[in-house]
């Protein structure tokens, strides 16, 4: 590591060439390619996996992505004929615009059903040619132009569908220019100097648009969602401002104790990059770990998210030190460089001694005993909501109210009920009279379910060998009910109308498909727990020779888990302030939501364990003094670690005013969760656990270490190996009250 911050500032202007070298070719690459971007929900073995199966095989001309105009009438009926035919005239419009394969218009003998029991409202659905990411966006806009153009003062028209949604989706551009202002304003705080506050902007930038432009041609070779690019830049900014600021503030640290700026900026690098190497290997092992789930869209969203982690790493560690060779000692304030010359020759011993956070460190290690229990009744209070969390997927429903999905779908749940918005299907192959009589048998047992609205067979081609039964739940697809129907068709109502009867019947539709989806994540999370804390355990035993630090660490990240899924639920599964944000109704919290927040999470909290263990480790392996090492590395730590998380909190929390409720769930989850780690957990519970814990903070097992590779956050030539004993626990002193 040395060596490579050594060459990194002596060739600056070579690196500075390399990083717009690499930026030209990717931009010129992505320019060529474009990008491939995919959303895919495939759930093998499921029953609505079976269902959508049947029904492309089946009508493989219909199986593309579909929307639907509605349509409402202050007055009269949508059947006057001024309506009719202006509508008409739209729809022939639409179904000749490019990519759309077919409308299905009420105004025809089998679209009857399409009009509203009123007469005031009426919708007709629009067949595209293809899945969603194969639609080019431009053929939806003209798909919603025409649509829209044919609304008057009395006619209402809007569009709803997710291939709408893809369009309706609001720009996160805003979100992460208010991010970079925000992290600018805590930096320039922070350091009192512009250019310092510079660098680790431009850094975390320079390597966030490399990142993007590689997701998005990595986007053909493998299946990354549309999401992906949004959360690799909530978290790419994250830690790219944090990577550089941990290794800046070291840097100014050198600098202010004497140091040259070349002698100080390699070693900061050779300090705190080799730290920010190991976060950002824990970052990249919990994002990789979605891996596990088996399902293509967190796969794509873990890889997405490595690949940004990857790249702020290097940016940290190359482009960095080329940075602070060109800026010298000007990465101090004028004041600041005017004391240099009074710097003394211990002035290194002094740090952590004195401020703000050298005096709460002592009062944390005085009063250890107190704030320990007080920590955990804190993070006991916000993880209660986590015990009543719903796992769902919200609807168009809880759209902001200005998006024509959002009118779309309100005017379709006044006009034919809440559950029209997410029918379900039953499809079930039909080989003989015996089938058909059952599937029929079956339609009158269903309709007569409490939760059912309207159970009616869909008429099929000549020929076909399907049957298909479209079921109109009496509740709104996000709600709970919607969901204990699914289930108990399932389990109780199609398997004792088929008993006895060779017919399979699958239940199917855009509502099951998501249910199936939350059940497959949560039979995979115990899994996915296991192996990102074995992970991220394994890793830092490898950097602490510790197997307390670690353990200590992974219960710590549940805590912020179980506590910022708090804040989630009660913002948006119980509606606190979910509407005053623009957000929509109280609703289910998205199914992926769990396991990518605990992803990242996870990686996050690693991060500022690293960088606050890191500092104690050192001062250890040199004095071998737990409570002074726990002491001077928190006092060291201490503001770096709350400055960084400021600028996190302020980065995700810009996205919760995007209008996206999806989006707006990370920002509220990770911002709360940034909060309560380096506020409660990082500043209080871990430094005073390690105080109680004493000797054995730094305990490992003699076949352990001697089975281990010895690799180390601290440079090897900096560690004065402190000789380990067995495990006899230091006793914290007396806490005086």
């Amino acid at each position: 590591m040395k060596a490579l911050a050594a060459w990194c500032y002596r060739h600056r202007l070579t690196v500075l060439a390399l990083w717009v070298a690499v930026l030209a070719v990717l931009g010129g690459s992505q320019a060529v390619a474009g990008t491939g971007y995919e959303n895919g929900f495939a759930l093998p073995g499921t029953d609505s996996t079976k269902a959508v199966e049947l029904l492309t095989a089946a009508f493989p001309a219909q199986s593309g992505e579909s929307s639907s105009v509605v349509w409402h009438v202050a007055g009269g009926s949508v059947r006057d004929a001024a309506v009719k035919d202006r509508v008409t005239a739209m729809l022939d419009q639409v179904v000749h615009a490019p990519s759309v394969a077919a409308v299905g218009s009420p105004y025809t003998e089998r679209g009857a059903t399409q009009i509203s029991a009123d007469g005031r409202t009426a919708y007709a659905t629009v067949s595209f040619r293809g899945k969603a990411a194969d639609i080019p966006l431009d053929d939806v806009r003209h798909v919603i132009d025409l649509a829209r153009h044919a609304g008057t003062d009395q006619l209402d028209v809007e569009l709803g569908g997710q291939i709408i949604s893809r369009v309706n989706g609001v720009s996160t551009g805003s979100s992460e220019l208010i991010g970079i202002i925000a992290a600018a304003v805590i930096l320039l705080i922070a350091f009192g100097s512009v250019l310092s506050m510079l660098l680790p902007i431009i850094t975390a930038v320079v390597s966030l648009v490399a990142a993007l432009i590689s997701i998005g041609l990595l986007s053909h070779a493998v299946a990354i969602p549309n999401v992906a690019p949004t959360i690799a830049a909530l978290i790419g900014l994250g830690v790219g401002i944090d990577y550089a600021l941990f290794i800046v503030t070291r840097h100014r640290d050198g600098l202010k104790a004497g140091l040259s700026v070349q002698e100080s900026a390699v070693r900061a690098v050779n300090t705190s990059g080799r730290a920010v190497i190991f976060a950002g290997l824990t970052v990249a092992v919990a994002m990789l770990g979605m891996m596990v789930t088996g399902l293509g869209f967190l796969t794509g969203v873990g890889i997405a998210a490595s690949v940004t982690v990857g790249y702020s790493v290097l940016a940290a560690i190359t482009l960095l030190p080329a940075l602070l060779r060109v800026l010298g000692p000007r990465v101090l304030s004028r004041r600041e460089r005017g004391r240099l010359a009074q710097t003394s020759a211990d002035a290194a011993a002094q740090v952590g001694q004195t401020g703000f956070w050298a005096r709460w460190a002592r009062l944390i290690e005085r009063r250890s005993v107190l704030f320990v229990p007080v920590a955990l009744v804190v993070m006991a209070v916000l993880s209660m909501p986590t015990l009543s969390i719903r796992i769902g997927q919200a609807d168009q429903g809880n759209d902001p109210s200005s998006t024509t999905t959002r009118k779309a779908y309100d005017l379709l749940a006044q006009g034919f009920g809440p559950g029209f918005n997410g029918p379900l299907q039953l499809v079930a192959p039909v080989h003989s009279d015996d089938d058909k009589a059952t599937l029929a048998a079956l339609v009158k047992t269903v309709a007569a379910q409490p939760g059912v609205a309207a159970a009616v067979q869909v008429p099929t081609p000549p020929g076909s060998n399907l049957g298909l039964v479209q079921v109109v739940p009496a509740t709104a697809p996000q709600d709970a009910e919607t969901t204990d129907l699914i289930q108990h068709l399932r389990s109780d109502v199609i398997p004792r109308a088929v008993a006895g009867h060779p017919l399979s019947v699958y239940v199917g539709g855009a509502t099951a498909i998501f249910v199936d989806f939350a059940d497959v994540l949560n039979s995979k999370l115990p899994l996915f727990l296991g192996v990102i804390i074995g992970l991220g355990f394994l890793l830092l035993m490898l950097a602490f020779r510790s197997v307390v630090v670690p353990a200590t660490a992974a219960v710590m990240n549940l805590l912020a888990a179980a506590a910022s899924f708090g804040v989630v639920v009660a913002v948006f599964q119980w509606g606190w302030g979910s509407e005053l944000l623009g957000l929509g109704k109280a609703g289910p919290i998205e199914a992926f939501l769990p396991v990518m927040m605990i992803a990242i999470l996870f990686g996050l909290s690693m991060d500022y364990q690293v960088f606050l263990v890191s500092r104690m480790h050192e001062e250890w392996v040199h004095g071998g003094d737990n409570r002074r090492a726990v002491t001077i590395g928190q006092a060291l730590t201490g503001r770096i670690i709350t400055a960084a998380a400021s600028i996190m909190i302020f980065v995700f929390g810009a996205f919760i005013f995007g209008g996206e409720r999806v989006v707006a769930e990370f920002g509220i989850g990770l911002a709360s969760a940034v909060a309560i780690d380096a506020f409660v957990l990082r500043t209080v519970l871990v430094p005073a656990a390690m105080h109680l814990f004493g000797r054995a903070n730094w305990w490992l097992p003699g076949w352990i270490d001697r089975w281990l590779p010895h690799l180390s956050v601290e440079p090897a030539e900096d560690a004065a190996p402190v000789t380990r004993s067995e495990p006899a626990v230091e006793q914290a002193p007396a806490a005086t009250h």
